[in-house]
């Protein structure tokens, strides 16, 4: 593949035809992707429209929408309670995924983890189009959120990967745009499709025609490297040494080097007994806590205007498209990560998030005022989306490649129960008063917590506990080294 030269990532880089090949093909995939992510949002609608039009044609009293409409069989009452049974079904299935997610992308690599998932997801998005009972689409609906956490997680941790630390910051960005498009693209096709049948193959066909691009995706480099698997590296060398080189130099571990202690997968054994230790660090614990409170107050927030966007009353397909269009400008986040650094765009991300849903519960509950509590709901919502995006590329950067995705599975066990807690609430009536004072001061507490974490931009993956440690190390010696610049000028100042 030929490579390309340019300042895409905001610096003086160059995008490798093999990197290029890994975004373009994840970004397809996150697209489709979001389409069963929100489906939940539209089968009621989707059904009850099928419902009015069976009305026109038929007896009053005749109001199933069976098999021949394209719907489950049952009321439009029942189906109600069921359908509401497959978006919490959805959320359990995410946190299942985010449980025993980690140990098989880390055990098998990124790429059988992607090509698996997405081809179960794919199935379990035409299934129901034909099978129409409704234990069997909560069933699917929860093996579609495994399957949706796993691909999240593989995808994420595979573009950034693939990327020099010049340009880690846009993965986030370009899958994150992605999602975000899927979102504004399915809220008018979910609108033209008028029957379950035709919704669910609108949905999943497009994603059975993806499957075949991703038998050439890549594989991860670092995890090749942490394997020893050389001859897969060699293939990729050949294609384009000079960006092979600089991407191997940028794990923070040389290949041939000698690896650090308790970092040899080989002799970890199948129970994982040095990834254990690894994960017993103080510094990793201490960043799990981190961002494990930041994942849940993000899912707290982000889900819970998401997916209950339909209660500041406005119609559910146009606020699904606004919604979607509202997290367009996530693609400028790289510019500001490269200016600000991840700390400071969560710090600020956070606060902003809180305070604008502070301000949408003064508007809605004080003021009345409808239009302005949604507006405010969805810039809280779009300032917790950017910090979604910095946190994955944060976990990414904070934790050793030999526990990588372990670590990446513990955070999104607690970002998981977050949106598992907003299905228990009661939206029926609007958000609850106590739901927008968790989301609006959650936040800005977890922007305090972002202190406790080091800078990470510009360095190197970290491959071992030596290097995280070195990330905490170069932080202090920053700081005190400002801080001796600062008592260097007062001491100046003080002097005749």
């Amino acid at each position: 593949m030929g490579t390309l030269r340019g300042k895409g990532c905001g610096f003086e880089t160059r995008l490798s035809g093999l990197q290029i090949a890994v975004y373009w093909r994840l970004c397809l995939l996150l697209f489709l992707n979001s389409f069963l992510f929100f489906l939940d949002l539209y089968t009621t609608c989707t059904s009850r429209h099928a419902d009015h039009r069976t009305d026109n044609r038929t007896a009053p009293e005749d109001n199933r929408t069976g098999p021949e409409h394209g719907g489950p069989t049952g009321s439009s009452e029942s189906e109600c309670v069921w359908l509401s049974y497959g978006q919490t079904l959805y959320i359990i299935g995410l946190l299942l995924g985010s449980l025993f997610g980690g140990a098989p992308s880390d055990r098998y690599g990124r790429r059988v983890v992607l090509q698996v998932c997405v081809s179960v997801h794919a199935v379990c998005a035409v299934l129901p189009a034909a099978l129409h009972h409704p234990l069997f689409f909560i069933t699917l609906r929860c093996l579609t959120g495994v399957c949706s956490s796993l691909t999240h997680s593989s995808a994420f941790s595979l573009a950034v990967e693939w990327s020099v630390p010049a340009c880690r910051a846009w993965p986030p960005a370009l899958l994150g745009l992605s999602f975000s498009l899927g979102m504004v693209a399915q809220a008018p096709l979910a609108y033209v499709c008028g029957s379950w049948a035709s919704l669910h193959l609108a949905l999943g066909l497009p994603q059975i025609l993806f499957l075949p691009i991703l038998i050439s995706l890549p594989e991860s480099p670092c995890w090749l490297l942490l394997k020893k698997r050389t001859s897969v590296l060699d293939q990729y060398r050949k294609q384009d040494p000079e960006y092979m080189e600089q991407l191997l130099n940028s794990t923070g571990e040389e290949e041939g080097a000698e690896p650090a202690e308790g970092a040899e997968p080989a002799e970890a054994g199948p129970g994982g007994l040095c990834d254990l230790t690894h994960l017993r660090h103080p510094t990793v614990m201490l960043r799990l806590a981190v961002m494990s409170y930041l994942g849940l107050t993000t899912a707290l927030t982000y889900y819970g205007i998401s997916l209950n966007i339909g209660s500041f009353g406005v119609d559910v397909y146009r606020a699904q498209f606004f919604s979607g269009l509202s997290e367009t400008p996530c693609l400028l986040l790289p510019f500001l990560l490269a200016r600000c650094g991840r700390r400071t765009v969560s710090m600020l991300t956070m606060f902003l998030s809180g305070l604008a849903c502070l301000l949408s519960l003064v508007a809605s509950q004080i003021y009345r005022d409808a239009v302005w509590g949604m507006s405010l709901a969805l810039l809280g919502k779009f300032c917790m989306l950017t910090n979604m995006f910095v946190s994955l590329l944060y976990c990414i950067e904070l934790f050793p490649t030999i526990t990588r995705q372990r670590c990446l599975a513990l955070v999104n066990v607690f970002y998981r129960a977050g949106s598992v807690f907003n299905t228990l609430l009661d939206f029926s009536a609007g958000i609850p008063l106590a739901a927008m004072i968790i989301y609006g001061c959650g936040p800005i507490i977890g922007s305090l917590f972002c202190l406790l974490l080091p800078e990470t931009s510009q360095g190197p993956l970290p491959d071992s506990l030596e290097d995280c440690e070195r990330q905490s190390r170069v932080r202090l010696n920053q700081f005190k080294t400002h801080l001796n610049q600062v008592k260097t000028h007062l001491n100046q100042v003080d002097s005749p």
